[in-house]
Protein backbone atom coordinates (compact mmCIF):
# COMPACT_ATOMS: atom_id res chain seq x y z
CA UNK A 1 0.00 0.00 0.00
CA UNK A 2 1.16 3.61 -1.24
CA UNK A 3 -0.28 6.79 0.93
CA UNK A 4 0.38 10.34 0.67
CA UNK A 5 0.24 12.94 3.10
CA UNK A 6 -2.65 15.03 3.38
CA UNK A 7 -0.65 18.49 3.34
CA UNK A 8 1.27 17.24 0.36
CA UNK A 9 0.15 14.52 -2.23
CA UNK A 10 3.84 14.38 -3.45
CA UNK A 11 4.91 13.01 -0.04
CA UNK A 12 4.40 9.41 -0.69
CA UNK A 13 5.44 6.67 1.76
CA UNK A 14 5.09 2.79 2.28
CA UNK A 15 3.05 0.99 5.03
CA UNK A 16 5.47 1.09 7.16
CA UNK A 17 6.52 4.07 7.17
CA UNK A 18 3.31 5.51 7.47
CA UNK A 19 2.31 2.84 10.52
CA UNK A 20 5.93 3.78 12.32
CA UNK A 21 5.51 7.41 11.97
CA UNK A 22 2.04 7.58 12.67
CA UNK A 23 1.73 11.35 11.28
CA UNK A 24 3.53 12.85 7.84
CA UNK A 25 7.01 15.67 8.61
CA UNK A 26 4.32 17.86 7.28
CA UNK A 27 2.20 17.20 9.92
CA UNK A 28 -0.27 15.40 7.32
CA UNK A 29 -2.47 12.53 8.28
CA UNK A 30 -1.55 9.74 5.45
CA UNK A 31 -4.49 8.07 2.96
CA UNK A 32 -3.97 5.60 0.52
CA UNK A 33 -3.43 6.32 -3.14
CA UNK A 34 -5.75 3.53 -4.53
CA UNK A 35 -8.36 2.15 -2.58
CA UNK A 36 -9.50 -1.21 -4.32
CA UNK A 37 -12.30 -2.99 -4.54
CA UNK A 38 -13.21 -6.18 -3.11
CA UNK A 39 -14.96 -8.61 -5.76
CA UNK A 40 -18.42 -8.94 -6.70
CA UNK A 41 -18.40 -12.82 -5.20
CA UNK A 42 -17.12 -11.87 -1.93
CA UNK A 43 -20.21 -9.69 -1.14
CA UNK A 44 -22.53 -12.53 -2.07
CA UNK A 45 -21.18 -15.02 -0.58
CA UNK A 46 -19.99 -12.54 2.63
CA UNK A 47 -23.21 -14.21 5.01
CA UNK A 48 -21.19 -17.72 4.84
CA UNK A 49 -17.60 -16.10 6.45
CA UNK A 50 -16.52 -15.64 9.54
CA UNK A 51 -15.64 -12.86 11.23
CA UNK A 52 -12.13 -13.24 10.87
CA UNK A 53 -12.36 -14.87 7.61
CA UNK A 54 -14.13 -11.46 5.97
CA UNK A 55 -11.31 -9.42 8.43
CA UNK A 56 -8.93 -11.56 6.34
CA UNK A 57 -10.25 -10.60 2.77
CA UNK A 58 -10.53 -7.24 3.34
CA UNK A 59 -7.15 -6.80 4.59
CA UNK A 60 -5.46 -8.42 2.25
CA UNK A 61 -6.94 -6.45 -0.45
CA UNK A 62 -5.65 -3.60 1.39
CA UNK A 63 -2.00 -4.96 2.20
CA UNK A 64 -1.17 -7.94 0.27
CA UNK A 65 1.81 -6.09 -1.05
CA UNK A 66 3.04 -5.02 2.43
CA UNK A 67 2.34 -8.60 4.64
CA UNK A 68 2.59 -11.76 3.46
CA UNK A 69 -0.70 -13.62 3.55
CA UNK A 70 0.41 -16.02 6.49
CA UNK A 71 1.75 -13.56 8.90
CA UNK A 72 -1.61 -11.20 7.81
CA UNK A 73 -4.03 -14.28 8.79
CA UNK A 74 -1.80 -14.29 12.23
CA UNK A 75 -2.02 -11.19 13.01
CA UNK A 76 -5.92 -10.84 12.51
CA UNK A 77 -6.59 -14.46 14.46
CA UNK A 78 -4.79 -12.79 17.00
CA UNK A 79 -6.21 -9.10 17.57
CA UNK A 80 -10.10 -10.26 16.44
CA UNK A 81 -10.43 -13.36 18.80
CA UNK A 82 -13.43 -11.40 19.77
CA UNK A 83 -17.29 -11.21 17.99
CA UNK A 84 -18.97 -7.75 17.12
CA UNK A 85 -23.06 -9.21 17.07
CA UNK A 86 -25.62 -7.49 15.52
CA UNK A 87 -28.68 -7.07 17.99
CA UNK A 88 -32.17 -6.30 17.17
CA UNK A 89 -33.95 -3.88 19.34
CA UNK A 90 -36.81 -2.65 17.12
CA UNK A 91 -38.37 -3.64 13.54
CA UNK A 92 -35.24 -2.48 11.15
CA UNK A 93 -33.50 -1.08 13.83
CA UNK A 94 -30.40 -2.78 15.07
CA UNK A 95 -27.24 -2.69 16.89
CA UNK A 96 -23.68 -3.55 16.20
CA UNK A 97 -22.04 -4.46 20.15
CA UNK A 98 -18.51 -3.49 19.45
CA UNK A 99 -17.82 -3.63 22.93
CA UNK A 100 -17.35 -7.49 23.73
CA UNK A 101 -13.03 -6.79 23.63
CA UNK A 102 -10.77 -7.02 26.66
CA UNK A 103 -11.05 -3.29 27.47
CA UNK A 104 -15.04 -3.74 26.42
CA UNK A 105 -14.85 -0.55 23.84
CA UNK A 106 -14.54 -0.62 19.78
CA UNK A 107 -11.15 0.93 20.02
CA UNK A 108 -9.90 -2.86 20.91
CA UNK A 109 -10.34 -3.68 17.32
CA UNK A 110 -7.53 -0.68 16.11
CA UNK A 111 -5.78 -1.24 19.29
CA UNK A 112 -4.69 -5.09 18.84
CA UNK A 113 -4.33 -4.70 15.59
CA UNK A 114 -2.43 -1.82 15.07
CA UNK A 115 -0.04 -3.11 18.15
CA UNK A 116 0.90 -6.73 16.38
CA UNK A 117 1.53 -4.33 12.93
CA UNK A 118 3.92 -1.95 14.75
CA UNK A 119 5.65 -5.09 16.35
CA UNK A 120 5.91 -6.43 12.64
CA UNK A 121 7.28 -3.73 11.43
CA UNK A 122 9.79 -2.57 14.36
CA UNK A 123 13.38 -2.68 14.49
CA UNK A 124 14.02 -0.74 16.97
CA UNK A 125 12.79 0.54 20.48
CA UNK A 126 9.60 3.01 19.94
CA UNK A 127 8.00 5.31 21.89
CA UNK A 128 3.43 5.34 21.07
CA UNK A 129 2.06 8.58 22.23
CA UNK A 130 -1.39 8.83 22.46
CA UNK A 131 -3.93 11.27 23.49
CA UNK A 132 -7.24 10.03 24.62
CA UNK A 133 -11.25 10.98 26.16
CA UNK A 134 -11.23 7.49 27.52
CA UNK A 135 -11.22 4.47 25.85
CA UNK A 136 -8.66 4.90 23.34
CA UNK A 137 -5.96 4.87 25.94
CA UNK A 138 -6.97 1.99 27.87
CA UNK A 139 -7.50 -0.43 24.66
CA UNK A 140 -3.88 0.64 23.16
CA UNK A 141 -2.22 0.06 26.75
CA UNK A 142 -4.02 -3.45 26.90
CA UNK A 143 -2.74 -3.80 22.94
CA UNK A 144 0.66 -2.50 23.85
CA UNK A 145 1.44 -3.97 27.23
CA UNK A 146 4.44 -5.36 27.74
CA UNK A 147 5.39 -5.87 24.01
CA UNK A 148 9.31 -5.70 23.43
CA UNK A 149 10.19 -2.83 22.02
CA UNK A 150 7.86 -0.78 22.57
CA UNK A 151 7.14 2.09 25.61
CA UNK A 152 3.51 4.06 25.81
CA UNK A 153 2.80 6.99 27.14
CA UNK A 154 -1.01 7.66 27.84
CA UNK A 155 -2.29 11.27 27.98
CA UNK A 156 -5.57 12.11 29.60
CA UNK A 157 -7.74 15.07 29.87
CA UNK A 158 -7.75 15.68 33.94
CA UNK A 159 -11.77 14.93 35.58
CA UNK A 160 -12.88 14.90 32.03
CA UNK A 161 -12.89 10.52 31.70
CA UNK A 162 -15.31 8.19 33.65
CA UNK A 163 -13.68 6.76 36.84
CA UNK A 164 -13.39 2.96 35.31
CA UNK A 165 -12.05 4.62 32.40
CA UNK A 166 -9.21 6.52 34.34
CA UNK A 167 -8.30 3.54 36.21
CA UNK A 168 -8.04 1.42 33.49
CA UNK A 169 -5.82 4.04 31.66
CA UNK A 170 -3.48 4.29 35.27
CA UNK A 171 -3.48 0.96 36.21
CA UNK A 172 -1.65 -1.19 33.69
CA UNK A 173 2.05 -0.40 34.61
CA UNK A 174 4.95 -1.82 32.88
CA UNK A 175 5.52 -0.43 29.64
CA UNK A 176 2.83 2.00 29.82
CA UNK A 177 2.84 5.42 31.84
CA UNK A 178 -0.25 7.63 31.96
CA UNK A 179 -0.12 11.47 31.90
CA UNK A 180 -3.08 13.50 33.64
CA UNK A 181 -3.06 16.74 31.22
CA UNK A 182 -4.32 19.97 32.33
CA UNK A 183 -6.82 20.61 29.64
CA UNK A 184 -9.22 19.00 27.45
CA UNK A 185 -8.80 15.81 24.72
CA UNK A 186 -8.15 18.65 22.05
CA UNK A 187 -4.72 19.86 24.18
CA UNK A 188 -3.87 15.99 24.39
CA UNK A 189 -4.31 15.61 20.64
CA UNK A 190 -2.22 18.87 20.15
CA UNK A 191 0.34 17.58 22.23
CA UNK A 192 0.87 14.46 20.37
CA UNK A 193 0.97 16.15 17.07
CA UNK A 194 3.53 18.58 18.27
CA UNK A 195 5.79 16.03 19.94
CA UNK A 196 5.41 13.49 16.67
CA UNK A 197 6.72 16.24 14.38
CA UNK A 198 9.00 18.14 16.78
CA UNK A 199 12.61 17.82 15.69
CA UNK A 200 14.21 17.73 18.97
CA UNK A 201 12.73 14.71 20.21
CA UNK A 202 12.81 12.89 17.07
CA UNK A 203 16.43 13.14 17.33
CA UNK A 204 17.08 11.09 20.06
CA UNK A 205 13.30 9.14 20.42
CA UNK A 206 12.08 6.41 17.92
CA UNK A 207 7.95 8.17 17.90
CA UNK A 208 4.91 7.05 16.60
CA UNK A 209 1.14 7.51 17.45
CA UNK A 210 -1.38 5.39 18.50
CA UNK A 211 -4.55 8.04 17.60
CA UNK A 212 -6.76 7.42 14.76
CA UNK A 213 -4.53 10.00 13.24
CA UNK A 214 -2.81 6.59 12.73
CA UNK A 215 -3.81 4.95 9.83
CA UNK A 216 -3.08 1.52 11.47
CA UNK A 217 -6.11 2.15 13.52
CA UNK A 218 -8.72 2.91 10.90
CA UNK A 219 -7.60 0.16 8.58
CA UNK A 220 -9.12 -2.49 11.40
CA UNK A 221 -12.01 -0.52 12.24
CA UNK A 222 -13.23 -0.88 8.65
CA UNK A 223 -13.87 -5.14 9.24
CA UNK A 224 -16.50 -4.81 11.37
CA UNK A 225 -18.70 -2.76 8.84
CA UNK A 226 -18.08 -5.43 6.07
CA UNK A 227 -19.38 -8.18 9.55
CA UNK A 228 -22.00 -5.84 10.13
CA UNK A 229 -23.27 -6.20 6.64
CA UNK A 230 -22.68 -9.92 6.58
CA UNK A 231 -25.18 -10.46 9.60
CA UNK A 232 -27.78 -7.96 8.36
CA UNK A 233 -27.89 -9.86 5.16
CA UNK A 234 -29.07 -12.86 6.47
CA UNK A 235 -32.02 -10.90 8.06
CA UNK A 236 -33.19 -7.64 6.34
CA UNK A 237 -33.25 -6.97 2.93
CA UNK A 238 -33.65 -3.29 2.91
CA UNK A 239 -31.26 -0.95 2.05
CA UNK A 240 -28.64 -0.04 4.82
CA UNK A 241 -27.46 2.87 6.67
CA UNK A 242 -25.48 2.99 9.77
CA UNK A 243 -24.97 6.00 12.55
CA UNK A 244 -21.32 5.74 13.94
CA UNK A 245 -21.26 7.87 17.46
CA UNK A 246 -18.09 10.40 16.06
CA UNK A 247 -15.59 12.37 17.60
CA UNK A 248 -11.88 12.36 16.41
CA UNK A 249 -14.41 10.77 13.23
CA UNK A 250 -11.91 8.07 12.79
CA UNK A 251 -14.35 5.52 13.30
CA UNK A 252 -16.91 6.77 10.58
CA UNK A 253 -13.48 7.25 8.15
CA UNK A 254 -13.12 3.26 8.69
CA UNK A 255 -16.84 3.03 7.59
CA UNK A 256 -16.25 5.21 4.66
CA UNK A 257 -12.96 3.64 3.60
CA UNK A 258 -15.14 -0.23 3.71
CA UNK A 259 -17.98 2.14 1.30
CA UNK A 260 -15.18 2.63 -1.10
CA UNK A 261 -14.10 -0.72 -1.21
CA UNK A 262 -17.71 -1.47 -2.32
CA UNK A 263 -19.59 -2.03 0.70
CA UNK A 264 -23.27 -1.52 -0.32
CA UNK A 265 -23.66 0.78 2.41
CA UNK A 266 -26.52 3.70 1.18
CA UNK A 267 -26.21 6.09 3.81
CA UNK A 268 -23.97 7.14 7.15
CA UNK A 269 -24.92 9.19 9.90
CA UNK A 270 -22.60 11.17 11.71
CA UNK A 271 -24.10 11.87 15.70
CA UNK A 272 -22.33 14.04 17.41
CA UNK A 273 -22.88 15.21 20.99
CA UNK A 274 -22.72 19.01 21.95
CA UNK A 275 -19.67 19.21 20.35
CA UNK A 276 -20.66 19.93 17.06
CA UNK A 277 -18.73 21.48 14.14
CA UNK A 278 -19.19 18.60 11.89
CA UNK A 279 -23.35 18.67 11.42
CA UNK A 280 -22.84 22.71 11.11
CA UNK A 281 -20.35 21.94 8.01
CA UNK A 282 -22.64 19.76 6.70
CA UNK A 283 -25.35 22.86 7.19
CA UNK A 284 -23.23 25.65 6.28
CA UNK A 285 -20.30 24.34 4.04
CA UNK A 286 -17.92 25.94 6.71
CA UNK A 287 -15.59 24.26 8.72
CA UNK A 288 -14.89 25.64 11.74
CA UNK A 289 -13.40 23.95 14.86
CA UNK A 290 -14.90 25.05 18.86
CA UNK A 291 -13.30 24.55 21.94
CA UNK A 292 -14.84 20.91 23.07
CA UNK A 293 -16.98 21.07 26.00
CA UNK A 294 -17.94 18.44 28.54
CA UNK A 295 -20.61 15.96 27.95
CA UNK A 296 -22.25 12.82 29.49
CA UNK A 297 -20.92 11.11 26.23
CA UNK A 298 -16.96 12.35 26.72
CA UNK A 299 -15.26 10.09 24.54
CA UNK A 300 -16.94 11.82 21.86
CA UNK A 301 -15.57 15.53 23.58
CA UNK A 302 -13.79 16.39 20.46
CA UNK A 303 -13.98 20.18 18.76
CA UNK A 304 -11.72 20.02 16.25
CA UNK A 305 -11.87 16.39 14.85
CA UNK A 306 -8.41 14.85 13.28
CA UNK A 307 -9.91 12.80 10.48
CA UNK A 308 -12.10 15.38 9.44
CA UNK A 309 -9.65 16.16 6.93
CA UNK A 310 -9.28 12.57 5.74
CA UNK A 311 -13.03 12.47 5.01
CA UNK A 312 -12.48 15.69 2.51
CA UNK A 313 -9.80 13.54 1.16
CA UNK A 314 -12.27 10.94 0.55
CA UNK A 315 -14.61 13.30 -1.60
CA UNK A 316 -11.99 15.35 -3.15
CA UNK A 317 -13.48 17.80 -1.48
CA UNK A 318 -17.03 18.09 -3.08
CA UNK A 319 -19.10 19.08 -0.45
CA UNK A 320 -22.15 18.39 -2.07
CA UNK A 321 -20.99 14.04 -2.60
CA UNK A 322 -20.75 14.40 0.80
CA UNK A 323 -23.86 15.67 1.60
CA UNK A 324 -25.42 12.67 -0.34
CA UNK A 325 -23.82 10.23 1.73
CA UNK A 326 -23.39 11.42 4.64
CA UNK A 327 -26.05 13.32 7.05
CA UNK A 328 -25.25 14.11 10.33
CA UNK A 329 -26.65 15.83 13.63
CA UNK A 330 -25.87 16.82 17.39
CA UNK A 331 -28.09 15.38 20.55
CA UNK A 332 -27.57 16.95 23.91
CA UNK A 333 -27.40 14.97 27.66
CA UNK A 334 -30.75 15.80 28.15
CA UNK A 335 -31.80 13.79 25.01
CA UNK A 336 -29.32 11.36 25.66
CA UNK A 337 -30.78 10.68 29.24
CA UNK A 338 -34.03 10.21 28.03
CA UNK A 339 -33.54 7.92 25.48
CA UNK A 340 -31.40 5.66 27.72
CA UNK A 341 -34.60 5.08 29.66
CA UNK A 342 -36.74 4.88 27.15
CA UNK A 343 -34.90 1.76 25.33
CA UNK A 344 -34.38 0.21 28.47
CA UNK A 345 -38.17 0.18 29.53
CA UNK A 346 -39.26 -0.26 25.88
CA UNK A 347 -36.28 -3.04 24.91
CA UNK A 348 -34.92 -4.01 28.10
CA UNK A 349 -31.59 -3.01 26.96
CA UNK A 350 -28.87 -0.91 28.43
CA UNK A 351 -27.37 1.94 25.93
CA UNK A 352 -23.90 3.40 27.30
CA UNK A 353 -24.73 7.44 26.26
CA UNK A 354 -22.55 6.69 23.31
CA UNK A 355 -24.59 3.86 22.08
CA UNK A 356 -27.58 6.03 22.68
CA UNK A 357 -26.65 8.93 20.79
CA UNK A 358 -26.26 6.34 17.83
CA UNK A 359 -29.15 5.51 18.16
CA UNK A 360 -30.87 8.80 18.65
CA UNK A 361 -29.19 9.49 14.48
CA UNK A 362 -30.47 6.10 13.57
CA UNK A 363 -34.22 6.43 14.80
CA UNK A 364 -34.34 9.61 13.40
CA UNK A 365 -33.25 8.66 10.10
CA UNK A 366 -35.24 5.42 9.77
CA UNK A 367 -38.06 7.49 10.93
CA UNK A 368 -38.19 9.64 7.83
CA UNK A 369 -36.87 7.33 5.34
CA UNK A 370 -38.66 3.76 5.77
CA UNK A 371 -36.84 2.18 2.97
CA UNK A 372 -34.19 2.03 4.90
CA UNK A 373 -33.25 -0.63 7.64
CA UNK A 374 -30.50 1.19 10.27
CA UNK A 375 -27.72 -0.19 12.66
CA UNK A 376 -25.92 1.58 15.03
CA UNK A 377 -22.77 1.22 17.00
CA UNK A 378 -22.29 0.49 20.64
CA UNK A 379 -18.93 1.36 21.30
CA UNK A 380 -18.35 0.40 25.09
CA UNK A 381 -19.72 -1.61 27.33
CA UNK A 382 -22.49 0.67 29.37
CA UNK A 383 -20.93 -0.81 32.46
CA UNK A 384 -17.40 1.97 31.80
CA UNK A 385 -20.77 4.39 32.78
CA UNK A 386 -22.35 3.04 35.54
CA UNK A 387 -22.83 6.72 37.63
CA UNK A 388 -24.65 7.53 34.12
CA UNK A 389 -26.44 4.70 33.25
CA UNK A 390 -28.18 4.49 36.89
CA UNK A 391 -29.14 8.33 36.44
CA UNK A 392 -30.69 7.47 33.32
CA UNK A 393 -32.49 4.18 34.39
CA UNK A 394 -32.13 3.65 38.09
CA UNK A 395 -29.91 0.50 38.42
CA UNK A 396 -26.59 -0.40 37.41
CA UNK A 397 -25.52 -2.34 34.62
CA UNK A 398 -23.79 -5.87 35.09
CA UNK A 399 -20.12 -5.22 35.46
CA UNK A 400 -17.95 -8.09 33.56
CA UNK A 401 -15.12 -9.58 36.01
CA UNK A 402 -12.28 -8.09 34.21
CA UNK A 403 -13.70 -4.34 34.51
CA UNK A 404 -13.87 -4.77 38.54
CA UNK A 405 -10.59 -6.17 39.15
CA UNK A 406 -8.69 -2.89 37.73
CA UNK A 407 -10.74 -1.14 40.25
CA UNK A 408 -9.02 -2.27 43.03
CA UNK A 409 -5.78 -1.24 41.71
CA UNK A 410 -3.82 1.84 42.79
CA UNK A 411 -4.14 4.69 40.18
CA UNK A 412 -0.82 5.77 38.55
CA UNK A 413 -0.47 9.03 37.44
CA UNK A 414 1.69 12.02 36.64
CA UNK A 415 0.19 15.83 35.96
CA UNK A 416 1.38 17.67 33.53
CA UNK A 417 0.30 20.95 32.25
CA UNK A 418 -1.40 21.50 28.52
CA UNK A 419 1.93 23.45 27.66
CA UNK A 420 4.11 21.57 24.81
CA UNK A 421 7.19 22.39 26.56
CA UNK A 422 6.60 20.25 29.96
CA UNK A 423 5.59 17.13 27.81
CA UNK A 424 8.62 17.75 26.20
CA UNK A 425 10.76 18.01 29.14
CA UNK A 426 9.12 14.76 30.62
CA UNK A 427 10.07 12.67 27.18
CA UNK A 428 13.37 13.96 27.32
CA UNK A 429 13.45 11.78 30.76
CA UNK A 430 11.59 9.02 29.67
Amino acid sequence: MKLYSTNNKENIVDLKTAVLNGLAEDEGLFMPTKIPKMKKEFFENIEKLSFQEIAFEAAKQLLSEDISAKKLKQIIDEAINFDAPLVKLEEHIYCLELFHGPTLAFKDFGARFMSRLISYFNKEETLILVATSGDTGSAVAHGFYNIPGIKVVLLYPSAKVSQIQEQQLTTMGGNIQALEIKGNFDDCQTLVKQAITDPDLNKILNLSSANSINIARLIPQSFYYFYAYAQIKKINKKPLAICVPSGNFGNLTAGLIAKKMGLPIKKFIAATNANDPFPIFLQTGHFKPKDSVKTLSNAMDVGNPSNFVRILELYKFNLENIRKEIESKSYNDEKTLETMREVYQNSDYILDPHGAIGYMGIKDFVKNHNKYCGIFLETADPSKFTDIVNKAIGVNPPMPKRLKKCLDKEKKSIILSNQFNDLKTFLFRI
